[in-house]
């Protein structure tokens, strides 16, 4: 028994998702054809009240889009050091929209107004303007933590009175919502924009949703296009990301147990020097700094369970769909059997 914990994108589609796929009505997407990912599209944006949705082959490219979209070269946006924008989508901001970076030293990846505020560029020709503020939500080097709605709203309240565009890197969204004591509706109210991504605790194989305004939208179809978005009879993937958000997202909590019980157990052990707070499905924990962190990743691996590097002496193991309560107890016996 492989136990995979290197990501919650590793899930299997389970034979129900796969014959909804399978039984899907489609079109051609690109002339907007596919009954099943306008149904998706419709969907994903009633659920965050915004007026409509694109369907995309990742959430990188749900982001890139967004930013895109919504500023102008040369400009600059604001984000948290941990961010996924800056940390993992291969220097996007710069390249497809020709925008500088300010990068704020927040709390486990989340940032302030006030500390928005402080970023702000002045009016002065020596400075890019400032147009975009990204906020991501759970965060995934912050350790899967949850934003708070009152900051949400402080945050929109600045980004409305400084005339600042602002989005939500939403990849682990559903995982804040089955924690949080806010809907979907109360978040989305807050942004400009949102990327959701279908493919990881939601358990499809593909895919993200952008939502927006109808404008946005439009603007954003375009740019899909042009990075190469455009999908034909997508629909049979779009079936997936469907029944995730018509049946996957409550049992997201199953992920959050089975994580906080790996983070209480691996902090017992004598070669984790710290595990970091367990807010949803993510565990990082540190290694003592006399065993090298890849000794313990390599021990692991050669018994059947995969995690990954993050950072120096640090592990991130990631709980979801395909992690059941057998492979739990396995994994435990085994991180005590390195003590």
């Amino acid at each position: 028994m492989i136990i995979d914990l290197r990501s919650d994108t590793v899930t299997i589609p389970t034979s129900e998702m796969k014959n909804a796929m399978f039984n899907a009505p489609v079109g051609d997407d690109v002339f907007g054809d596919d009954p099943t990912v306008n149904k998706l599209e419709s969907l994903g944006a009633g659920m965050f009240g915004k007026e409509a949705g694109l369907f995309c082959p990742s959430g990188v490219m749900t982001n890139q889009i967004a930013i895109k979209i919504n500023t102008n070269a040369p400009g600059e946006l604001i984000c948290d050091e941990l961010s996924h924008v800056y940390n993992y989508e291969g220097g996007g901001i710069g390249f497809n929209a020709g925008l500088a970076t300010k990068l704020i030293k927040g709390n486990t990846g989340q940032i302030t107004a006030e500390e928005i505020e402080a970023a702000i560029n002045p009016d002065d020709i020596h400075f890019p303007e400032t147009q975009f503020v990204s906020l991501e939500n759970t965060c995934n080097k912050g350790g899967g933590t949850i934003y708070p709605l009152s900051e949400l709203k402080k945050i929109k309240a600045l980004c409305n009175e400084k005339n600042l565009t602002l989005h939500l890197d939403g990849a682990r969204v559903f995982n804040a919502l089955v924690e949080a004591d806010y809907t979907a509706k109360e978040l989305g109210d807050q942004f400009d924009t949102i990327s959701v991504c279908l493919s990881k605790g939601l358990g499809a194989p593909v895919g993200s949703l952008l939502l927006g305004t109808k404008k946005d939208i439009k603007k954003a179809r375009r740019i899909r296009k042009i990075l190469g978005g455009g999908m034909r009879q997508a629909g049979y993937l779009a079936a997936a990301g469907i029944y995730g958000l018509e049946n996957n997202v409550n049992r997201l909590k199953e992920d959050h147990a089975r994580a906080k019980k790996l983070g209480t157990e691996l902090s017992q052990l004598s070669y984790v020097a710290k595990v970091l707070p367990v807010f949803t499905n993510i565990i990082i924990f540190e290694v003592i700094e006399s065993i090298d962190f890849t000794t313990i990743i390599n021990k692991l691996a050669a018994k059947d369970i995969k995690g990954v590097a993050f950072g120096p002496q640090k592990i991130r193991l990631v709980t979801h769909l395909n992690f059941t309560d057998e492979m739990l107890t396995k994994a435990i016996k085994i991180l005590k059997s390195l003590n």
